[in-house]
Order: C-alpha cells, then sequence, then structure tokens
C-alpha cells in the first residue's frame, strides 16, 4: 500500500485559517480526491435544503461561494446563482459552472436588501473573523419568506478534537484550514438570526461512516474515486451505500446544519 501525500501541499507556511491557502490550493477544488472533497459532499447536502424556485427569475446568494462547489446540486432548480467570495483564483472556477461571481467580503455584498429568495453560507462562519456581522449580512439580503442555510463548526472541545487535531491529520481536510477560536456556538447562531428575523433550526450532520472509510482508503490507496456529486448508480461496481455523504445526527456538537425563513 503506498501513503498517500498530505492534503494540503502549499508551497509556504501560513497561519491557521489564512486566505491565502486557498491559492495555493487552487488545482484542488474540483479534483475528485483533493482537499476540498468533503465540501462537495457538504455542498450536496445543502442543495438538499433548498427547494425549486417558486417564482421566475429567483435568486440564490451562495456567500463563500469558493470555486462554485454548490452549482452542479442546483441544476434544474431555477435560480440565477451569485456567489460572492473573497478569492479571485476561486471564482475564476465558478464562472465554468454557470455562477455569475462577486469578488466581495461577505460582511458587505454589493447587492440590493431583500434581493434574495435563498442565502447560502456553507462551511463558511467558522472562517470570518466576526460570524455576527456575516449573519447580519446574510439575513439582510433575504427577501420576507427567503430561506437561510447553512452549516459550520460549533464551538466545543469535541469539534476542535475531530475537526482540528485528527481531521487535520488525516488526508481529508487541509492542515491548517481552520482556527477553532472562530467555530461558531449553535445556541448564539440561532439567537443571533432570530434577531434578524430569521428562525434558525439546526441539526447535527456527519460524513456517513461506510462510504468515508471506503474513500478514505480509496485515497490511501492511490485509487482515484469518481468526481463528487455524480450519481453512484451510474458506477460500473459502486453502490451508493460507499459513497461519501453527509447524514443527519443526533449531536450538534461537532458539525450542524442549519436552515430557517426570514419572517415579513
Amino acid at each position: 500500500m503506498c501513503a498517500a501525500a498530505p492534503v494540503s501541499t502549499s508551497p509556504r507556511a501560513l497561519p491557521p485559517n489564512d486566505p491565502r491557502q486557498y491559492d495555493d490550493l487552487v488545482d484542488e477544488w474540483w479534483r475528485p480526491d483533493g482537499a476540498f472533497a468533503m465540501l462537495h459532499w457538504l455542498a450536496r447536502a445543502r442543495a438538499a435544503l433548498v427547494p425549486p424556485a417558486s417564482r421566475r427569475d429567483a435568486l440564490l446568494v451562495d456567500l463563500g461561494c469558493g470555486a462554485g462547489l454548490l452549482a452542479p446540486h442546483l441544476a434544474g432548480k431555477g435560480y440565477r446563482h451569485v456567489g460572492v467570495d473573497l478569492t479571485r483564483s476561486a471564482l475564476d472556477q465558478a464562472v465554468p459552472h454557470g455562477v455569475t461571481v462577486l469578488h466581495a467580503d461577505a460582511t458587505a455584498v454589493p447587492l440590493a436588501d431583500r434581493c434574495a429568495d435563498v442565502v447560502s453560507a456553507g462551511e463558511l462562519l467558522e472562517h470570518v473573523p466576526d460570524w455576527r456581522r456575516t449573519v447580519a449580512e446574510a439575513c439582510r439580503l433575504l427577501r420576507p419568506g427567503g430561506l437561510l442555510v447553512l452549516d459550520t463548526l460549533n464551538d466545543t472541545l469535541l469539534a476542535r478534537l475531530i475537526a482540528v487535531e485528527i481531521g487535520e491529520r488525516l488526508p481529508t481536510v487541509p492542515r491548517g484550514i481552520h482556527d477553532p477560536r472562530l467555530f461558531v456556538d449553535a445556541r448564539a447562531l440561532v439567537t443571533e438570526c432570530a434577531r434578524h428575523g430569521v428562525e434558525l433550526r439546526v441539526r447535527g450532520i456527519r460524513p456517513a461512516f461506510g462510504g468515508t472509510l471506503a474513500w478514505l482508503l480509496r485515497r490511501l490507496r492511490g485509487a482515484t474515486p469518481t468526481a463528487p456529486g455524480v450519481p453512484a448508480a451510474g458506477r460500473p461496481g459502486r453502490t451508493a451505500g460507499a459513497e461519501p455523504r453527509i447524514v443527519p445526527t443526533w449531536s450538534t456538537a461537532v458539525l450542524y446544519q442549519g436552515h430557517g425563513v426570514r419572517s415579513g
């Protein structure tokens, strides 16, 4: 068995959560076994919370969109997909996937109040210096009846252990990608969203054990898994149960998902 190289291969040493890591890892976004594979699984789970558009010209604003990983999972739902990110190299890769991109900070998005039918904030809040300002901006963008969907890491010792101490030592998560001081307490997030008119419901989520283990073993053996988001049914010799996916769990202590509608 050949040992896999670490996921993060940045040529320079950077502080935890330094956004320059995304430029160093620019070629990893759409690699099936790359540094951001888990973000594909999370994007698919987040997109499952988004219903088909209920009106013509419906707008979905994707905060921290990266290279547009949400886009394949929104196909056919009828939204104009606008992606907001600070990393130009990632935005360049989002454009071919049908994303209209904005190079902007998630706390100062150059879009009108109440313009969005859906706002997505996937794996973003644990990377921003002030998550409360980001939540305020997300809620500002939502029209009455609009949907907020998000996922993030909880501010707990268990999250720090699993996501950083363990996760960043496995070939699944880029090393140094998180600063645990920025992790977001789930109860505080629910309270903050309520202040801005969104009743957020949260639930714990996790990678399914079987599919994740099978994926990790393929990576350690040097095999090339099929691109994330491609249905397993279309692949010879694979079953859907063996594919990496995100599933609900009873605890929000590590990773959790939220969705809520803005009141009028």
